[in-house]
């Protein structure tokens, strides 16, 4: 199944086709289709109008350097402020985690969009990419408060995505521009990034995104496209039974499988259950490319449906949200 990008704060009549295509479960919206909440709602609105009620939304909505949608939201730390509070309050920072997770979640649900691609659950050991959008370095810390988030995305009424297994932060290169070569062992990583993800399934987050990180020392392929990593390590050894994602095929490190078409069916023939196509430009191609989902994958991607959410004016008048706005908005300062 795919997850698709549009072009801008409206429905072009050329995408309205793309939308009831076979296989397309969704639309993942950026910062070009934001411009304010009522715009926001109006395009969910108009998309749902023609996919239908079930059609997914989602959003990177991470906090700090990743947020897409910032007028009339709250402005998220990054993951990393809660970790430095817990280097001197780990009962705070825990606190806190779950806090942003709620802020975060409930005022997606409140806008019509089912879930953010959150929480990271890479160590925040100097990758190009994930900065400080990780928690801690410490695999046991950033385990803690990934368990914690989770728990506050789901009071939110709203799935749960750990990203980017199995660990995209103790790598240096930023696979959005390169490819990234993490040589450690596989009992290194286990050791290390793998231990989050632990803490997430065990408090039940619906879904991971894979890395398109290369472990040459378990395979020779981009987790992503890995069999090994996917059917072998994360569904029969980990036991996780939730919807895996692709990361965005358009990445430079995921040309290595070919075109378009090649990444596409890559992804799906490691066991992926959606894939991501976040450019306009590659929509076309992947959607001829993708085959009829199986009834698995179907049941997977549905767990990512939101729940029923708060209206944003109950939000509002909600003394519990002020005081959880108040606290996790003061790190960023």
């Amino acid at each position: 199944m795919l997850l698709i990008g549009i072009a801008g704060t409206a429905l072009l009549p050329h995408e309205h086709a793309w939308l009831t295509a076979p296989g397309v479960a969704g639309v993942i919206l950026f910062s070009r289709n934001y411009s304010n909440r009522e715009q926001l709602l109006a395009l969910a609105e108009s998309i749902r109008d023609i996919a239908g009620e079930d059609f997914l939304l989602a959003v990177d909505q991470e906090g700090g350097p990743v947020q897409r949608f910032r007028t009339d939201f709250t402005r998220l730390p990054p993951l990393l402020k809660i970790g430095e509070v817990y280097d001197r309050d780990p009962a705070e920072a825990i606190k806190l985690a779950e806090e942003h997770a709620w802020v975060m979640a409930s005022e997606l649900r409140a806008s019509g969009i089912d879930f953010s691609f959150a929480p990271v659950a890479d160590l925040a050991r100097g990758n190009a990419a994930i900065g400080t959008r990780a928690f801690h370095a410490d695999p046991e810390v950033a385990g803690e408060l990934i368990h914690a988030y989770v728990r506050g995305i789901h009071l939110g009424g709203m799935a749960a995505v750990l990203k980017h297994f199995p660990g995209h932060g103790s790598v240096a290169i930023d696979t959005h521009k390169a490819q990234a070569i993490d040589p450690r062992s596989l009992d290194a990583i286990r050791q290390n990034d793998l231990r989050p993800f632990l803490e997430g399934f065990s408090a039940r987050a619906e879904a991971v995104m894979m890395a398109h990180v290369v472990y040459p020392a378990v395979d020779d392929q981009p987790a992503g496209y890995s069999r090994r990593w996917i059917a072998d390590i994360l569904r029969t050894e980990l036991g996780f039974n939730g919807a895996v994602i692709s990361d965005d095929i358009s990445m430079a490190a995921a040309g290595v499988a070919g075109g378009v078409a090649e990444r596409v069916h890559a992804h799906l023939q490691a066991g992926c259950d959606l894939v991501l196509a976040c450019f306009p430009n590659v929509v076309e191609q992947a959607i001829a490319a993708i085959p009829a989902p199986s009834d698995i994958s179907r049941q997977r991607v549905a767990a990512l449906r939101g729940a029923i959410g708060s209206t944003w004016a109950s939000l509002l008048d909600n003394p519990q949200r002020d005081h959880f706005v108040a606290r996790v908005t003061a790190l960023n300062s």
